[in-house]
C-alpha cells in the first residue's frame, strides 16, 4: 500500500478549510488565499481541489442553509476530518525534519 500525498494546492486548501473551520465554502476558500498568501486562484480550482480531498477522506462537507444574498442558493460548508487533521501534522512534522537539515536555518528561531 502506497503513502497518500498531497499536492501543493490540495494542502493549501486543506490548511484554509482547518482555519476557517465552520465557515469553510468556495468562495470563503479563495479569499483566504489571497488574503492570507497574497495568491490569486480559481473558484473552479478550489471545488475541483475539494471534491478530491474529500474523495480522500480528508474533509467532508454538508449543505448550509438557502440565503437571500445568495438567491436562495444553498452553500457546501466543507470541515476537516480527523483524518485531515493526521495529514497536516503529518507533512507539517516531515518539512520540519527536513527544513532542520538546511545548515543556514539552524540558528533562525526554529
Amino acid at each position: 500500500m502506497s503513502k497518500e500525498y498531497l499536492g501543493e494546492f490540495e494542502e493549501l486548501v486543506l490548511t484554509i478549510v482547518g482555519i476557517l473551520n465552520d465557515d469553510a465554502y468556495g468562495n470563503a476558500i479563495v479569499n483566504e488565499i489571497k488574503e492570507r498568501m497574497d495568491r490569486d486562484c480559481n473558484l473552479s480550482a478550489v471545488h475541483v481541489t475539494l471534491y478530491r480531498l474529500e474523495d480522500k477522506g480528508l474533509i467532508k462537507s454538508k449543505m448550509g442553509g438557502a440565503t437571500n444574498a445568495r438567491g436562495g442558493r444553498r452553500k457546501r460548508i466543507f470541515t476537516i476530518t480527523n483524518a485531515g487533521m493526521a495529514m497536516l501534522k503529518t507533512m507539517k512534522d516531515s518539512r520540519m525534519e527536513l527544513w532542520k537539515l538546511i545548515p543556514q536555518l539552524k540558528f533562525i528561531g526554529m
